[in-house]
């Protein structure tokens, strides 16, 4: 005779829950290449206005995550980890979407999804962390990866491009690696300022007689959904399960994002991307089904035996 655990019943429902807020955070980040073909303004305007409008949608969610509005809370603004994050989070958006504005958006979304290797190696020097044997080894593979995508790019007039990436990239993984320096410090109030000061130091290069009603729209829903929804859902779902199944998850974003911009618009990544994407896609597919795989088997250590 088996008996149903209530308290069973309640994790598997909470899991779910996690499964279904990190699909809808991946399929709003997945989004980001579809943002930037629909707008047609400049460069400079399109990153100013895109993170206003993030900034300003991100402080709903302010008002209910760590700790709310307070002073507590906007003094990590002025500590060093909250400056720092101000600094790289700035670069990086700004590198973002010069990026889908100068090279093709599946080459941006695969330099992308080497992220998880160069947080881990940030954390190795600054943090002394250990690095595992699986991810030194899909680093490297997916470095190859990289390495071909541009490789290809130069002369073809999207090397910056993917150069932008590249910084792009590296300045979010040390996004991810600031929080353990200081993880008493709230990171949401750095992000918000963050897409402030991105508005001041872009927006006199921009021209705002350039946006209609279409690019004000787009900018809206590019700034709302990618930029503050995504990661609200992000976070909620994470703590619903394994950090590993959630990764798994999210690599998603790596097919996603392309896709959608080749079924709407027909934009077709050079052949190199193909074959350096594929690389990279293995060496992260390969990382976090390992990670997923042993995370399971952990708990299904832990776990008593079923009656």
């Amino acid at each position: 005779m088996t008996i149903e655990n209530p308290t069973t019943r309640l994790a598997g429902s909470e899991h779910e829950k996690g499964v279904l807020l990190i699909v809808a955070a991946t399929l709003a980040w997945s989004a980001s290449g579809v943002y930037s073909r629909l707008l047609t303004t400049d460069v400079w305007t399109a990153i100013a206005w895109r993170s206003l409008f993030g900034g300003l949608f991100l402080l709903i969610p302010c008002l209910f995550l760590e700790g709310g509005i307070s002073r507590r809370q906007w003094r990590s603004v002025l500590h060093p980890s909250g400056l720092a994050m101000i600094a790289c989070q700035t670069f990086s958006q700004g590198c973002f979407i010069g990026a889908l504005y100068v090279t093709t958006v599946a080459n941006v979304t695969m330099i992308y999804a080497t992220t998880p290797f160069i947080a881990a190696l940030f954390g190795w020097l600054i943090l002394r962390e250990r690095v595992a044997g699986r991810t030194l080894i899909a680093g490297a593979i997916s470095l190859i990866g990289v390495a071909v995508i541009v490789a290809s790019s130069i002369g073809g007039g999207t090397g910056w491009g993917d150069l932008l990436a590249l910084g792009m990239t590296a300045s979010f993984a040390l996004v991810i690696i600031i929080p353990r320096i200081s993880p008493g410090v709230p990171s949401l109030p750095p992000t918000v300022v963050s897409a402030f000061l991105t508005l001041v130091i872009f927006a006199p290069f921009g021209s705002a007689g350039s946006l209609d009603l279409h690019n004000w729209i787009v900018l809206a829903a590019f700034g709302a959904t990618n930029f503050s929804l995504a990661l609200v859902l992000f976070l909620a779902g994470a703590k619903r399960m394994p950090p590993a199944e959630a990764a798994l998850i999210g690599t998603m974003e790596i097919v996603l994002t392309p896709f959608w911009v080749w079924l709407l618009f027909s934009e077709e990544p050079p052949v190199a991307t193909y074959f350096g994407g594929a690389i990279i896609l293995g060496a992260v597919l390969w990382h976090t089904a390992v990670d997923f795989n042993r995370g399971r088997r952990r708990l299904s250590a832990a776990l008593p035996p079923a009656h």
